[in-house]
């Protein structure tokens, strides 16, 4: 008996105006899941392998628009790790890897541990990693807009997941936000992607299909666009409730915080000034043919990202790569020498080694994931600094030895809303429902460690979220709880990306605790 294929049509041409009103490429709902601090690796939520829908839709009631209709034939599960017999320098095989890595991601794996997973499987080249890495993200930020189009020129959702995601890498390429020119030529792009399709025996089949839709978009590219951009996802490249939330929280702000989110971010460098200061150390990036400028006490931004291999002074610990906001962490603590100082949820360790580079203290950087420990200790061991480092959960006392801190750092797990420019990926992952339940999870780790702090020490409240909820609403919440008394900090950091200010949306709480 043959093999029954899934089959694609592509629609009538009459229908290219009316923006669809069902899902893009994907599946349905799902959740990130993950242990101790629901922050993964460089600020990522670590994610489950439950499958999850790229561009969830509010649909209203009633509304008769057409829909992708999925399929429900049982089918083989896609060869996600089957490298293909292409050029490792070829655009085709960057693409190719490129849409692996968002099909993980839409079986909810965040983008850089699924990339990592295509890099082990495929054993690229730097040149191939770079580019796939760089499609990608380029992918990532155009999700909504992509999977609306797409769901404009087919039937149904393409499958398997790996196909939708090739589409919609090329359509990122050959659609790249207003103002910025396309990486590549159209017809590149076309020729490549269909070679692409053709190179993997699970939708080698679908090669026409890919070569009619891309085609397809660019002859009726402005009447597509024009009618896609009607719909929100599309215009901003975020699930619809993401929107109402961002637009609800900030009503005079949210456009800027969505654009913002879109921008790709820039490379900030903190400088250790235990080894050098601000001033030499740019005339170092200078020396080395490297623009930057200096953004805040200890942070340069870089003109143009480079592999950390490439800063000078990088692997001799001279600088680490830091966001200028995630920088004002250690000063508000007001370290003196010779204190007990916690960190708690420290992976992967910028903010202990900016602890460690302000002050002589007794650092103990505590995180609930022992694998991401391993990245405290070799970001230490890099700068030259020790910290005691320890796996436990910091709503437990399990790890607690009893003695009580001067300093507490608390950067609490949260839905990382604010750092959507450098994971892209999270927006997509994310829940509304998250929200109230890493709330509820920080809310019993900032009790926990109060009792942790010594009478006239400070706690320092932080999250990488914009959703008050999770910030001021966390941070009052708190203060009439334990009757703290709440010193100046700069609260809400809106993300903001352009000359003189250039940063993540963070929020900072910090309290005092009285003497008894």
């Amino acid at each position: 008996m043959t093999e029954k294929r899934p089959t694609l049509t592509l629609k009538p041409k009459a229908k290219a105006a009316e923006p669809r009103r069902g899902r893009p490429a994907g599946k349905g709902p799902g959740r990130p899941q993950g242990e101790g601090n629901p922050r993964g690796p460089g600020g990522a939520p670590p994610r489950g392998t439950q499958r999850i829908e790229p561009v969830p839709r509010n649909e209203a009631p009633g509304d008769a628009s057409p829909r992708l209709r999925q399929s429900y034939e049982v089918k083989a599960p896609v060869q996600l790790d089957y490298r293909p017999d292409l050029r490792d320098d070829s655009l085709a095989f960057a693409l190719l890897g490129a849409a692996s890595s968002l099909a993980r991601v839409r079986a909810g794996t965040a983008l850089p541990q699924a990339l990592a997973e295509v890099f082990q499987a495929w054993d690229p080249l730097p040149q191939a990693r770079g580019a796939m890495q760089d499609i990608a993200y380029r992918a990532m930020r155009q999700l909504g807009r992509s999977g609306i189009l797409l769901g404009m020129m087919t039937s149904k959702a393409p499958e398997p997941a790996m196909l939708a995601g090739l589409l919609e890498c090329a359509l990122a390429l050959l659609d790249p936000p207003e103002g910025t020119e396309p990486p590549y030529e159209a017809f590149t792009v076309v020729d490549q992607a269909v070679r692409a399709a053709a190179a993997h025996p699970d939708f080698a089949h679908a090669k026409a299909m890919v070569n009619a839709v891309l085609r397809r978009f660019l002859r009726e590219r402005e009447q597509l666009v024009a009618a896609a951009l009607r719909d929100q996802v599309a215009q901003w490249n975020y699930p619809q409730w993401w929107i109402d939330s961002v637009r609800t929280a900030y009503p005079d702000d949210w456009q800027a915080i969505l654009q913002a989110g879109n921008r790709q971010p820039p490379l900030t460098l903190r400088v250790n000034r235990r080894r050098t200061d601000v001033d030499t150390y740019l005339k170092t990036l200078a020396a080395a043919g490297m623009r930057a400028e200096q953004v805040g006490p200890s942070a340069v931004r870089l003109a143009q990202a480079v592999n950390v291999a490439q800063i000078p002074g990088f692997a001799d610990g001279l600088v680490s790569v830091q966001d200028a906001g995630a920088q004002l962490a250690a000063p508000l603590l007001d370290l003196k020498d010779g204190m007990r100082v916690l960190d708690a949820c420290a992976a992967p360790g910028g903010k202990s080694g900016h602890i460690l580079e302000t002050a002589d203290v007794d650092l103990t950087a505590l995180d609930a994931d022992a694998r991401r420990l391993q990245r405290v200790d070799q970001n230490l061991q890099r700068l030259g600094l020790s910290a005691t480092v320890k796996a436990g959960a910091a709503e437990s006392t399990d790890w607690w030895d009893g003695r009580q801190y001067d300093r507490i750092l608390a950067d609490v797990p949260c839905t990382a809303s604010g750092i959507v420019r450098r994971h892209p990926d999270i927006r997509w992952l994310r829940r509304k429902s998250d929200t109230h339940q890493l709330a509820t999870l920080s809310s019993k780790i900032l009790d926990n460690l109060w009792q942790m702090l010594r009478p006239d020490g400070k706690l320092l409240f932080v999250t990488c979220s914009l959703w008050p909820q999770e910030s001021e609403a966390q941070a009052a919440a708190f203060a009439v709880r334990h009757g703290a008394v709440r010193l100046d900090a700069p609260g809400q950091l809106l993300p903001r990306s352009g000359a003189g200010q250039d940063h993540d949306g963070l929020f900072y709480a910090l309290f005092h605790k009285a003497r008894a």
